[in-house]
């Protein structure tokens, strides 16, 4: 039997990148997948569900917590469970504090945490009745250690963190876990456009000596989804090669 057979897991920010990652490790583990962007994006669709589950897509600021509440009303109606929630939208706005403008610590601050909150707001009933639930959310490690010229994005990733340990412990009683997972380095589109020589510095900080994939952490975030982790909640696993011990 797949880890995830029956499950419904809902991804936010997984058309692309990280959470696109996910959203196939945990179809190919037999869960169906309901997960958000700022559009539609059937074409990641078609391919998680060429998987052999049932896959939608929706277009969902999750900023916004009115939208965010008929969000999840639509996929319960249309799943008729929601038993993962991975809290994987983000931005970048970066800027030392001194020149970071309000609306970019704002923009920040509401689409990496606002977003997370919104959706355990909205999801954490559903668990509820259901009796039972996983929460990831994805952090970074430099919501551990800071980061200079990323005030805005640390703060948020830092808070990530927080609030899985607080929802871990507010909703444990009711069967709902909630973890958070850190990466490090991982090679995305993003870091890939870095000039050569400032990949290879990264590198080199790290005991592995090499940058992590997005299936490096699809893996960890499906072990926090499964039952395998049944026992586990309220911890933050860094995913960085070692780079953060």
């Amino acid at each position: 039997m797949k880890l995830l057979e029956g499950k419904t897991a809902l991804i936010t920010g997984a058309a692309r990148g990280i959470g696109k990652a996910i959203a196939l490790k945990f179809a190919a583990e037999g869960a169906n997948i309901a997960f958000t962007d700022l559009a539609v994006n059937e074409e990641t669709q078609a391919e998680i569900a060429a998987l052999g589950v049932k896959a939608k897509s929706y277009a969902s600021n999750a900023a916004d917590f009115a939208e965010t509440e008929a969000i999840v009303a639509q996929v319960k109606a249309d799943f008729g469970s929601i038993d993962i929630l991975v809290n994987n939208a983000g931005i970048t706005k970066d800027g030392l504090m001194l020149r970071m403008t309000e609306q970019q610590w704002d923009a920040v601050i509401a689409v990496n945490l606002k977003s997370a909150f919104n959706f355990i707001h909205a999801c954490v009933p559903v668990m509820m009745r259901q009796r039972g639930g996983s929460i990831i959310n994805m952090a970074s490690v430099v919501g551990v250690h800071g980061n200079a010229g990323q005030a805005n994005y640390a703060a948020s990733k830092a808070g990530l963190i927080a609030l899985a340990k607080s929802i871990a412990q507010e909703m444990g009683p009711k069967g709902i876990r909630a973890n958070a997972i850190a990466p490090g380095f991982i090679d995305t589109a993003m870091t890939q456009s870095l000039p050569e020589d400032v990949r290879k510095e990264w590198c080199n900080k790290i005991p592995l000596r090499r940058g992590g994939t997005v299936e490096d952490i699809a893996n960890c975030a499906t072990f926090l989804a499964s039952d395998m982790s049944s026992y586990v909640s309220g911890q933050v696993i860094q995913v960085d090669g070692g780079m953060n011990m």
